[in-house]
């Protein structure tokens, strides 16, 4: 994401703070909206103010138009920063009342206690939300955030070099299809000892992993004592990363250790068919300073194959919205959150191509050309294990150190077992 600096934007409306306390503890609002006063600090992610700001606009103009002696303030933030601003904020006690998290973002300011539980019934469309993105934001069967939008993994790929191979620029929808179709642009480019049909970089965890939930297999998971335990060398987890070191070994004919970061330098510099990523990277491929303009007509994302029939499951990407703990006005910060989660707010985005919260509003962005690849990987999607200690296993590198490990010749069976063992060490202490 863009680095952009924080750009606080006075709405003209007048947020209602608290009007007392529940039973429970809990801040609740004026019964007269009309008569509310206060105010709402909301914090949105730059990507609305340049892509979706006519929606901004709406929300926050029927939120005048309810609570009209209520103040909104908006501040736009940068992905680069974000973490650490809202990490002072909330230390100084300045944090704002909703803050837009990325997904991999949500689970440290629940367990740090920066948020405050929602009601799941309360929202539009919540008995559809797409799994995996109401996962990120549910712990110990509460609700701490709201699911904003989606995101997903694609096959990116030169129509061109697969016209030239096998006579269509489709991208296959079966990976039998698939891997013939590998074979035949393999042999076409044999001359080149560098080409890589489908550059798929050994150490990527994230590519790795949706081939073990295509196989039923996971990371980890909660078991009857309350505990995370890692599971990776259960057998459906081994099958699948079996598969996807069968297709590193088959297919990349890169560096197996390089890893995934900046991946479509090996389409834009010739070396590479196609590669599994997230779709914004096909536009770096055909981008002035990171890739060949040449390529632009060329590149295109379709939906991943998995290995049984169905598309490949993609870690789900996308964003939440959370409600601050400490904030004076809980209720109309909930209320706000309410509005720009709305069916009609929703369905904006949809119309934008962005992928919406929930499958109702989803499924008719399967048969659109520009979100069905996207929006087919969705429904099956995973998410990393929602565990207090999960930070540290990423820190440590248990997953891609444990795939370059059997890249490099350690017995599958072998390499699970101590990712296992590592990731018990570490997957239930707070990080």
């Amino acid at each position: 994401m863009a680095t952009v600096g924080i750009m606080a934007l006075a709405v003209g409306l007048t947020a209602c703070s608290s009007g007392g306390s529940s039973s429970d503890g809990a801040k609740t609002a004026s019964a007269d909206p009309q008569n509310a006063t206060g105010t709402v600090t909301v914090w949105l992610m730059d990507d609305a103010q340049k892509n979706w700001p006519d929606l901004v606009q709406r929300v926050n103009d029927e939120f005048a138009a309810k609570y009209p002696k209520a103040t909104l303030k908006l501040a736009y933030q940068g992905w680069a920063d974000k973490v650490a601003k809202l990490d002072k904020a909330i230390a100084d006690g300045a944090a704002p009342d909703v803050v837009e998290l990325g997904n991999t973002e949500t689970m440290k300011y629940v367990l740090s206690g920066a948020l405050a539980p929602v009601e799941r019934s309360s929202f539009d469309n919540s008995d559809t939300w797409i799994k995996a993105l109401a996962n990120t934001c549910t712990y110990q069967d509460k609700l701490w955030c709201v699911p904003y939008y989606a995101g997903a993994r694609v096959a990116i790929y030169n129509s061109a070099a697969f016209q030239q191979a096998t006579g269509s620029a489709e991208f296959p929808k079966t990976e039998d299809e698939l891997r013939a179709a590998l074979d035949k642009i393999a042999d076409k480019n044999k001359a080149d000892r560098t080409f890589s049909p489908l550059y798929l970089p050994g150490p990527y965890w994230y590519a790795a992993m949706s081939y073990v939930s295509a196989y039923g297999g996971a990371i980890a998971r909660f078991d009857s004592g309350g505990t995370w335990h890692g599971t990776l060398s259960d057998p459906k987890s081994q099958q699948g990363i079996n598969h996807f070191v069968e297709l590193v070994r088959k297919y990349n004919k890169g560096d197996l250790s390089q890893n995934e970061q900046n991946q479509y330098e090996a389409m834009a510099r010739g070396h590479a068919a196609s590669f599994y990523g997230n779709g914004y990277e096909a536009s770096s491929v055909a981008a002035p300073v990171t890739g060949d303009p040449s390529l632009k007509d060329s590149v295109k994302v379709a939906t991943m194959p998995g290995p049984n029939g169905k598309p490949l499951p993609t870690f789900i990407g996308g964003s939440a919205l959370g409600v601050t703990a400490k904030s004076p006005s809980v209720d109309l910060a909930t209320d706000w959150v309410r509005m720009f989660t709305s069916a009609k707010s929703e369905q904006a985005l949809a119309d934008k191509d962005i992928l919406p919260n929930n499958l109702t509003q989803l499924n008719p962005l399967k048969n659109k050309p520009a979100t069905a690849a996207a929006a087919n990987a969705v429904p099956d999607a995973w998410f990393t294990p929602l565990a207090p200690g999960w930070g540290l296993v990423e820190k440590q590198k248990i997953l891609p150190d444990m795939l370059n490990a059997i890249l490099k010749g350690k017995p599958v069976d072998q390499a699970t077992k101590e990712a296992d063992a590592a990731i018990d060490q570490l997957i239930n202490k707070a990080g």
